[in-house]
């Protein structure tokens, strides 16, 4: 499918690996020019890299902490009026809520709601003024079945959707789309690395850990990068203009429900 967005211009945030990496590389097979984000030069670099070379697209890499004002005016520097902007963040880790500090929760909140809502009040009133403009925030499945030990990383992320479900109602009318991507268990670093201790924790070798977690997702697999990636590029497209306000659940049927 032509997704009619070739020659648009997309910020992906935190995209030298993982989900992120994956929606910047789909985007940048649909013929988008694309402002990859990372911490590390030498990672982002061979990323930015590697997309170009797949998808024949200009990659920009953009070493930077989206958490930080720098960081954010750098990625703006690379690309001032974009298209399309695709907010991707770390997660804080693994903790039990009774051992959160005070600067732990601000800091998962800046990270994981504060810092989206800063980049789409910078790029919203020229994608207005351009009557395109399409957001998609990389959130997590744990939105709608949080999960214990996560409390920091769902409960800044249910912030932002709920602080974005007005936002988006007052800019469709401009042809700008606000949307939700709700990661499972992907198969990422990330989740290698949950694996990983999940194995040392329990004594066990992790190809088992990873066979019965998998035993929980209906679809009896993780998922695969590409896929959610080019669900993303979807939700970018010139054919989901009708799309907003929506949050996408991607987990293979975990979440156990009909709404």
């Amino acid at each position: 499918m032509n997704l009619g967005i070739a020659g648009r211009k997309a910020i992906v945030c935190a995209s030298s690996r993982g989900l992120g990496k994956a929606c910047a590389r789909a985007l940048a097979e649909a013929g988008c020019e694309v402002v990859i984000n990372g911490r590390g030069g030498i990672k982002l670099a061979a990323a930015a890299a590697e997309i170009a070379s797949m998808a024949g697209s200009k990659v920009i890499p953009v070493a930077a902490d989206v958490a930080t004002p720098e960081g954010q005016k750098a990625l703006l520097a690379a690309c001032p009026h974009p298209d399309i902007l695709i907010n991707n963040n770390a997660g804080p880790p693994m903790r039990d809520f009774r051992e959160l500090t005070r600067q732990q929760m601000i800091d998962g909140v800046i990270a994981n709601m504060i810092v989206a809502i800063e980049l789409i009040q910078k790029v919203i009133d020229p994608m207005r003024e351009k009557k395109f403009g399409r957001i998609v925030n990389i959130t997590s499945g744990s939105v709608k079945m949080p999960l214990a030990g996560l409390d920091l990383s769902s409960g800044a992320r249910a912030g932002l959707t709920a602080f974005l479900a007005g936002v988006a109602r007052t800019v469709a009318g401009d042809n700008v789309t606000i949307n939700n991507l709700l990661p499972g268990a992907f198969d990422t670093d990330r989740l290698q690395g949950v694996l990983k201790r999940t194995a040392e924790q329990q004594g066990k070798p992790v190809p088992e850990v990873a066979t019965a977690r998998t035993k929980t997702i209906p679809a009896g697999r993780f998922g695969n990068a590409d896929e959610f990636g080019q669900t993303c590029a979807f939700l970018c497209s010139a054919h989901a203009g009708y799309i907003t306000g929506q949050n996408v659940l991607i987990d293979g049927g975990t979440f156990n429900g009909a709404f």
